[in-house]
C-alpha cells in the first residue's frame, strides 16, 4: 500500500499529451474537466485512489479498456460510464477523428497512480 502511495500524483497533466484540456469546476473532493483527444492520443493505464471517472463523451467515439476484471467499454456522444476507484483503466479514441469528453472526479480527494 505505501508504494502506491508514493507513486500518486495530485496533477497528471504532464505524463500525457492531448489537444486540448478545460476545467469546467473544481471543489474539494470533486472536478470537472474536458479533454479533446486525437485519434492517436490515449490517457495511459492508471487509476485513482479514491474517486471514480464519470466519462460523458460529447463528441467523437471512446474506446475504455478497464483490468479487475478484463473489460472494454465504446461510447458515443451522449453516452457515460463511471470508472470505480481503484479500477485500473485506459483511456482511448474509438473513431478517426477528435474526441472530446467530460470527466467528472470525485468524490474525494483526487491521485494518478499510473501503471506500466
Amino acid at each position: 500500500m505505501e508504494a502506491v502511495k508514493k507513486d500518486a500524483v495530485k496533477d497528471a497533466s504532464h505524463l500525457y499529451e492531448v489537444e486540448r484540456r478545460a476545467r469546467h469546476a473544481e471543489r474539494p473532493g470533486f472536478r470537472i474537466q474536458e479533454l479533446q483527444i486525437s485519434p492517436r492520443q490515449q490517457v495511459p493505464w492508471h487509476y485513482h485512489n479514491n474517486v471514480q471517472d464519470t466519462f460523458y463523451v460529447l463528441q467523437g467515439r471512446l474506446r475504455l479498456f478497464l483490468r479487475d476484471p478484463k473489460e472494454e467499454v465504446r461510447l458515443d456522444p451522449g453516452e457515460t460510464y463511471t470508472v470505480p476507484a481503484r479500477r485500473p483503466h485506459l483511456v482511448t479514441n474509438g473513431g478517426d477523428a477528435s474526441a472530446v469528453f467530460l470527466v467528472l472526479q470525485g468524490i474525494g480527494e483526487y491521485d494518478y497512480v499510473p501503471l506500466t
